[in-house]
C-alpha cells in the first residue's frame, strides 16, 4: 500500500475538499480509492505500519482504536447514505465533526424516558470539573425530522430510544452503527437501560443482564433472512457488567441490584406468561410452572430487547451491557401497581448507574 501524504481531508457535502483540514474533534481521516480511513489524532498510522488488523467482514481497524465493523460491502464511508429512521443524511450532515467525538450510546424504549435521561446527563455528565449544562433546556433532538425515534447528543455521549422490541431495536441499532461508522468513532461502548418485570426480587430493583435468553433460554436472536432461517450469537461484554455490578454494590442507594439471566420475549402478554391479554390460551398454574422454571434457568428479569441489543454489540464488535429495573414482581402479579411517584424514581435507576460509570471512566481519562 502506498504511503499517504495528505494528513487530513475534509468531507465537503458531495465531493472532497483537497485543502487539509483538523476536524474540531482532533480526529485524523484520509482517502485511499475513494473510502475514507480513520486514525485517532495521537496513532496516525498507515494500515500497513500497523499491520492490517481486521473485522470478519474485512474492515481494517488499528490496534489500538477498535472501529464499529459494518458488514456490509456496499456501505462505503464518504458514499452518501440516508438513515432514515433517523432523519440523517450524510451528505448534509457533518458526521465526524457533529459526532466523532462519541464513546458511549445509550438507548432506552420510551422517546420521552430518553429526553428525561439526556437532561439528567446534561445536569451530572461532569466533563473537567463542571457539568455539561443547564439541564432545564429543551436538548437538541437530532432526529427530529422524524416520529420514529429520537436522538441526543450531550458530550461524548449519544441517546437514543428504540421503541418496543427487538424488531423496533434492531432498525435504530443498523443506522446507529452506521451513523458511527461515518463518523469514524472508535472505542465506544453501549448501553441499553429500561424497565422490566422481574422474577423473585422487589419491584424497585435492579438487574445486569449477565446473559440475555430467547423465550427457549437460549442465547440468540432469531432471524429470517432470504426466505432462510439464520441465528446470531447474543453475547454481551462479562467484563462490562462486572464492573457496573461492582460500582453498585460500592453505592448506598437502599435498593437491590442483582446479576443474571435476562429473558426476552418475543411480545409483551402471551410470550411473557401474563394471564391479563386479550388472549390466554393457559392457566395460572401453567404460568407459575413457567415462571419458576425460568427462575431456575438463572432468568431474573423479563423484557423485549435485550437478545436482539446483545446479538447486534456483538455482531458489530462493541462492549454492550443491559440495566434494567423491575416494575414488579412476576411470581406476584402481571400489572403494575406502583403509584407514579414511585415508577418515576424506580425508572431513572438504570440511567443513574450508567451515568456513574461514564463519569467514572472519564475521570480516569483526564
Amino acid at each position: 500500500m502506498a504511503q499517504v501524504n495528505l494528513v487530513d481531508i475534509k468531507v465537503n457535502d458531495s465531493h472532497f475538499a483537497k485543502k487539509p483540514v483538523v476536524p474540531e474533534n482532533g480526529i485524523k481521516h484520509v482517502i485511499r480509492n475513494g473510502d475514507v480511513v480513520c486514525h485517532t489524532k495521537n496513532n496516525f498510522r498507515t494500515q500497513q505500519q500497523q499491520g492490517n488488523k481486521r473485522c470478519n467482514d474485512g474492515e481494517h481497524v488499528d490496534a489500538d482504536a477498535k472501529s464499529i465493523c459494518i458488514r456490509n460491502s456496499f456501505i462505503r464511508r464518504g458514499d452518501a447514505d440516508h438513515l432514515y429512521h433517523l432523519a440523517i443524511n450524510t451528505t448534509t450532515t457533518d458526521m465526524i465533526a457533529t459526532f466523532g467525538d462519541i464513546k458511549y450510546v445509550v438507548l432506552g424504549g420510551s422517546a420521552n424516558r430518553m429526553e428525561q435521561f439526556a437532561k439528567q446527563v446534561r445536569r451530572e455528565l461532569l466533563l473537567g470539573n463542571h457539568c455539561v449544562g443547564d439541564s432545564q433546556e429543551k436538548p437538541t433532538n437530532f432526529a427530529k425530522g422524524t416520529d420514529r425515534y429520537v436522538l441526543y447528543k450531550i458530550g461524548p455521549v449519544l441517546i437514543a430510544s428504540h421503541g418496543i422490541g427487538v424488531n423496533s431495536l434492531s432498525v435504530v441499532m443498523h443506522e446507529l452503527f452506521k451513523l458511527l461508522h461515518h463518523a469514524c468513532v472508535t472505542n465506544v461502548t453501549f448501553f441499553r437501560i429500561g424497565t422490566c418485570g422481574g422474577l423473585g426480587i422487589p419491584a424497585g430493583s435492579l438487574v445486569i443482564t449477565e446473559e440475555a435468553v430467547d423465550g427457549m433460554f437460549r442465547p440468540q436472536l432469531d432471524m429470517v433472512i432470504l426466505g432462510k432461517p439464520v441465528s446470531r450469537p447474543a453475547i454481551l461484554d462479562q467484563e462490562l457488567a462486572k464492573q457496573l455490578m461492582a460500582l453498585a454494590c460500592h453505592s448506598d442507594d437502599g435498593y437491590e441490584t442483582v446479576t443474571g439471566r435476562t429473558m426476552c420475549a418475543s411480545d409483551f402478554y402471551e410470550g411473557q406468561a401474563r394471564l391479563d391479554g386479550a388472549f390466554c390460551d393457559f392457566m395460572e398454574a401453567d404460568k407459575m410452572e413457567f415462571l419458576q422454571h425460568a427462575h431456575d434457568q438463572g432468568v431474573r428479569n423479563i423484557e423485549m430487547e435485550s437478545v436482539g441489543f446483545a446479538a447486534y454489540c456483538h455482531r458489530a464488535g462493541v462492549k454492550g451491557a443491559v440495566v434494567c429495573v423491575t416494575l414488579l414482581n412476576r411470581f406476584i402479579s402481571d400489572q403494575l401497581t406502583a403509584s407514579h411517584a414511585d415508577y418515576v424514581t424506580w425508572t431513572q435507576r438504570p440511567g443513574n448507574l450508567v451515568i456513574k460509570f461514564i463519569n467514572r471512566q472519564l475521570a480516569t481519562m483526564k
